[in-house]
């Protein structure tokens, strides 16, 4: 009977902490790479991405939105064109961003109902580490670039609505009508 409690808690849906929450707020740890390989991550990974798979509005989960104050998020296999792209993101650092910047329309899974425009990069490349423990560098650009930066932001304890303009709240306008 424990075995399967356990399981069950292993493979559960995974709530995504809504601002306010202080975990929001905190500046992740980095992931040992002797961890990665490691239960632990390995089910917080299959965990996050069951999690997002479920989530139709969602194109990514940084590991603090659902509690975990570590150094990891993922994307949507479905945002990438290229196949060989990599989805899983451990102790992701920006290397290189364009000095051009673009507001571009912003909400975020741990902020529902709230949309605004917060002023990106429209390219950046990023270096990480997957799920296997291998350093990868990867480049972003438009789409790809908003969702490195704005992972890495809840990375850093920052949510999009801290830095957005003309922020929206569409559950008060649905309501209004």
């Amino acid at each position: 009977m424990h075995r399967q409690v356990c399981y069950f808690i292993l493979n559960s849906m995974l709530e995504i902490l809504q601002k306010g929450n202080p975990v929001l707020n905190q500046k992740a740890q980095e992931i040992k790479l002797v961890d990665i390989s490691g239960a632990k991550i390995q089910n917080l990974i299959k965990n996050m991405k069951k999690t997002l798979r479920s989530k139709e509005d969602g194109a990514a989960l940084a590991a603090p939105q659902i509690g975990e104050s570590v150094r990891l998020f993922i994307i949507s296999e479905n945002i990438f064109d290229d196949s060989k792209a990599k989805t899983v993101f451990i102790n992701p650092k920006i290397i290189d961003q364009s000095t051009e910047k673009e507001w571009l329309d912003e909400g975020c899974l741990s902020v529902k109902g709230i949309y605004g425009k917060v002023n990106r990069s429209v390219s950046c490349t990023i270096k990480a580490y997957d799920e296997k423990g291998k350093i990868f560098t990867q480049n972003g650009f438009g789409l790809i670039s908003q969702i490195f930066q704005h992972e890495i932001d809840h990375l850093n304890g920052i949510l999009f609505i801290e830095k957005a303009k003309d922020l929206e709240n569409v559950e008060t306008e649905k309501k209004k009508i």
